[in-house]
């Protein structure tokens, strides 16, 4: 491993750190996701909403819950309950909620979107400088050049296009499925708020 980085040069070295970045915030979004209960099916909560739409009381279904959506369902229905707030008010607070919430889980994408866009290109520079390099040692030598030398000079220049595929692509497959997870959850919370500010409850 240590050789082919002293081969690939100061770009694949830069292209194994933003790998092991990556890794890093790949990780910490997955805790961070699991903690959220982002991952969770959320079946409870829409059954506690059921419930709460049936009239019944569900306080202590949805205080016994940890996930997100329990707690934005918790939100949505202390502002329904609450006379303090009129209607307009209700929706715009609801609305900031899921806002701040949803920024929560998109928190980290930016820097994976980065590596996506950025390690490609590195690879491609690394080829380029290095095909640059032993095309120079090709005309200096001229006709008493060493294909073998050559070859292996053309073979270190690839391997930084390749690198940074590698690391391109499953980061790429990481930040689809984190989008796919952000997407479900403001498609749940939409759902939340418009069953229970939307649908006839007991606080009508």
């Amino acid at each position: 491993m240590i050789e082919l980085l002293l081969k690939g040069g100061p770009i694949l070295m830069l292209i194994a750190a933003l790998s092991v970045i990556s890794l890093a915030v790949i990780l910490w979004k997955i805790s961070q996701l699991l903690r959220l209960g982002a991952l969770r099916s959320g079946q409870t909560t829409d059954a506690a909403i059921s419930q709460w739409c049936a009239g019944e009381d569900v306080s202590a279904v949805l205080a016994a819950r940890s996930g997100m959506r329990a707690e934005f369902a918790r939100d949505a229905i202390r502002l329904r309950e609450s006379p303090d707030w009129d209607e307009s008010s209700r929706k715009e607070e609801i609305a900031r909620i899921a806002r701040a919430r949803l920024q929560e889980i998109s928190a980290g994408l930016r820097a994976l979107e980065l590596v996506v866009t950025i390690a490609p290109l590195l690879g491609l520079l690394g080829t380029v400088l290095g095909m640059i390099d032993a095309f120079q040692a090709l005309q200096l030598e001229g006709g008493n050049a060493d294909p073998a030398t050559l070859a292996g000079g053309i073979w270190a220049a690839l391997l930084t296009t390749a690198a940074g595929m590698t690391v391109a692509i499953p980061v790429a497959m990481c930040l689809t499925w984190f989008d796919t997870i952000h997407d479900k959850m403001r498609h749940s919370f939409e759902d939340i708020a418009t069953r229970i500010f939307a649908i006839k409850g007991p606080a009508a």
